[in-house]
């Protein structure tokens, strides 16, 4: 990603010498000398539109509500060097220059493990006070969550899922243990156990530490289903066709764990991962079955298609027992959630007002949206039980993603902030620059939120 931003002060003349992109917004006029390149093509500046030509690019931004817009100009220019030209606006914020260099680094993103993709071979001259190395950190850590969440289960089980956490610590002298098969319920860990055993893949606990001992605690959950059929409540077809992505949050969690260590955050990093496939096989847990947890507390199965709630349960408890400063949850939960804020948006969920204001603060900085959503204590009756200390769905159907956030909060440790993320991780609807696909969610606003935290 390094050789698509160019560097002004290591190379001025090469700076110098790179094509001018024009931002027009939409129905504005563009500057004399490509007014009638863009009357001629019927350029009004709509985001996302591109017109080239060897003396300059007129760059539509529509009405400017997208900050990510500049990703649609890596994405369809030709092989060059490209500067942005300030057509007598003078130049951006700072935030603002770092978030189209980040922008044009997304949009150069490529998926290709299975179909030849041509590269992105168009180069941005970094704009004046942009801050290239957490563009670069940002990018590469988004990367690494899209490869994820875009391999397709048969190359991404538990087994590949451990693989890509080993391979990430091996870049950063991280260390990984793993807690695998039977060896979990020895250990206790019955609810992973439980929802994995179905599985020829043996589900595992997978535990990532980096950072000096001494430091602040920050603990990071990600949810791994890496195939969810529903179980023995099977899903219909059409429900099972992204499942790919239900293992999001971990690839969300091993993203945000890139970008903590790029950055040298000064803190002892831990991130867990219970990675399972939740199959269909004689040993599949069921409906009605009671599950002891690792917490003491027994879950009576309304519905084995809500199984994410029962591994992050067990790693939650886990997480807890190493008195950890502030916990992260993050995970494909709910479809409610996407009922309620739709596919751009994460939704979250806090007790902790100062760190739901960093969170807001940073999702709005680095136009990465985030939402909070109320863990409403009342709605805690819905899940309850006649059988056991709780039931895993709700009995009435209203409100599942807070449903689901309180039956976290039940494991989650007391003794430390905690947040929880329902994250959707894909892309339904292309935007400039981004098509459909794996998606990003989050990441860059709680590296701002841990950044502020923590320095």
């Amino acid at each position: 990603m390094n050789a698509l931003l160019i560097d002004p002060a290591a190379d001025p003349d090469r700076a110098a010498a790179a094509t001018p992109i024009h931002r027009i917004r939409k129905n504005a006029e563009p500057p004399e000398p490509l007014r009638a390149l863009a009357e001629a093509n019927g350029f009004q500046g709509e985001a996302g539109a591109v017109l080239a030509a060897p003396d300059g690019v007129l760059f539509g931004v529509g009405d400017e509500t997208d900050a990510l817009v500049a990703a649609a100009l890596s994405d369809r220019l030709p092989a060059g060097d490209y500067r942005f030209a300030d057509d007598g606006e003078g130049a951006p914020s700072a935030q603002k220059a770092t978030l189209d260099a980040y922008a044009w680094l997304l949009g150069a993103y490529r998926f290709d493990r299975y179909k030849s993709i041509p590269p992105c071979e168009a180069r941005l001259v970094a704009p004046a006070g942009a801050d290239v190395a957490a563009a670069l950190r940002a990018a590469a850590a988004g990367a690494l969550t899209r490869d994820l969440v875009n391999t397709p289960a048969g190359d991404m089980l538990p087994t590949e899922l451990e693989a890509a956490a080993r391979a990430l610590a091996d870049d950063f002298d991280a260390v990984v243990e793993t807690i695998e098969g039977d060896a979990l319920l020895s250990r206790n860990f019955p609810m992973i156990h439980a929802v994995g055993r179905a599985s020829a893949d043996a589900p595992r606990l997978i535990d990532l530490v980096w950072g000096r001992a001494d430091a602040p605690k920050l603990t990071v959950v990600g949810k791994g289903v890496c195939f969810d059929s529903g179980g023995l409540n099977l899903k219909p077809g059409r429900g099972m066709a992204l499942m790919k992505k239900d293992m999001g949050g971990a690839a969300h969690a091993l993203g945000l764990a890139r970008m903590i260590m790029a950055g040298g955050l000064d803190v002892r990093l831990r991130v867990l991962i219970p990675a399972v496939e939740n199959a269909v096989s004689g040993s599949a847990f069921r409906p009605g079955d009671v599950l002891a947890s690792r917490a003491g507390k027994t879950v009576e199965i309304g519905n084995t298609d809500a199984e994410g709630r029962l591994v992050l349960a067990d790693a939650l408890t886990y997480a807890g027992e190493d008195d950890p400063a502030l916990v992260v949850t993050l995970a494909t939960l709910t479809g409610a959630a996407r009922v309620a804020v739709g596919p751009d948006i994460a939704p979250f969920y806090t007790d902790d007002e100062a760190l739901a204001e960093r969170i807001a603060a940073f999702g709005v900085r680095e136009s990465d949206p985030c939402w909070r959503l109320p863990l409403w204590a009342p709605y805690e009756r819905n899940f309850s039980s006649s059988v056991a200390d709780m039931n895993n769905i709700s009995n009435d159907g209203f409100a599942g993603s807070i449903v689901a956030a309180l039956f976290l909060k039940k494991f989650a440790p007391p003794t430390a902030s905690w947040a929880h993320f329902d994250i959707y991780a894909w892309r339904p609807k292309s935007a400039p620059g981004r098509p459909v696909g794996a998606e990003a969610q989050a990441i860059r606003a709680l590296y701002g939120a841990f950044t502020e935290q923590f320095s």
